[in-house]
């Protein structure tokens, strides 16, 4: 397995990151890729990253949910670190309207420059979305046929957002959203195929059941994989198998 979005260089983990690490590992977990928020977390994330070289790999962007007025000097720190030391992806990116929609203009141009970065270093890119497809998928038609190739972490939307992001190349992030009891993502999950599908943590959040509401870590995306085996009538083994050579496929890591 192959956890294509974490946080676990936050605080939330400075007490027992070895223990997390360790106990992952143990439990079939080859690597976790780490998603930048900001200037404010680059620090721990270099710094994770570098006490776990074979573990741990990096994705450099900035989330839009940081975006404000000054948004030019924390890109500018950003692509500064972009261009000093090497990352898998750029993010996580994207528009995030949930709690607040007055810099939704900031954050398109935000997203917009940090999927150029993307294309202009064939890097690809872990999009973020948060009550936004329509905008987002504005966005992205500013690309036209050159979108750059990426994953849709944390997959929110429905069936038709799912259709249109799987037909433009991109993948879905599935975490424990998946084994919540009143969610549809198994039937948007069978619509578009194992095959356009990563796992992921996004700890230390949305844990899975049964662990829902703790401190979410790698170890609990077995859940997670026995879920979408259930799904889609497939061996664990196979899921895992799959799952984990698209992941290998997307970001470049052996």
């Amino acid at each position: 397995m192959i956890d294509t979005h974490s946080h676990i260089f936050s605080e939330e983990f400075d007490e027992d990151r070895q223990r997390v690490v360790t106990e992952a590992i143990d439990v079939g977990v080859r690597n976790v890729i780490l998603a930048n928020v900001d200037s404010s977390t680059i620090d721990r994330l270099d710094t994770t990253q570098e006490q776990y070289p074979d573990f741990c790999f990096s994705a450099m962007g900035l989330h839009p949910t940081s975006v404000n007025d000054d948004y030019t000097t924390e890109l500018e720190t950003i692509k500064n670190r972009l261009t000093a030391k090497k990352y898998i992806a750029i993010g996580e990116i994207g528009l995030d309207l949930y709690w607040e929609t007055s810099f939704v203009n900031q954050q398109k141009e935000v997203f917009k420059t940090q999927l150029q970065w993307a294309l202009e270093l064939n890097l690809p890119v872990i999009i973020h979305v948060r009550k936004a497809f329509a905008e987002v998928f504005e966005v992205l038609r500013f690309f036209g046929n050159h979108t750059p190739r990426g994953v849709f972490h944390c997959f929110s939307g429905g069936i038709q957002e799912a259709a249109y992001i799987t037909k433009l190349g991109f993948y879905l992030g599935i975490g424990g959203v998946l084994t919540y009891k009143n969610t549809n993502l198994p039937e948007i999950i069978k619509s578009v195929g194992i095959s356009r599908l990563l796992l992921e943590t996004d700890a230390p959040y949305l844990a899975p059941v049964p662990y829902r509401g703790k401190r979410n870590e790698p170890k609990f995306m077995v859940e997670v994989l026995k879920k979408m085996a259930q799904v889609f009538d497939q061996t664990e083994e196979r899921v895992d198998e799959i799952t984990t050579l698209s992941a290998k496929e997307l970001f470049g890591i052996g």
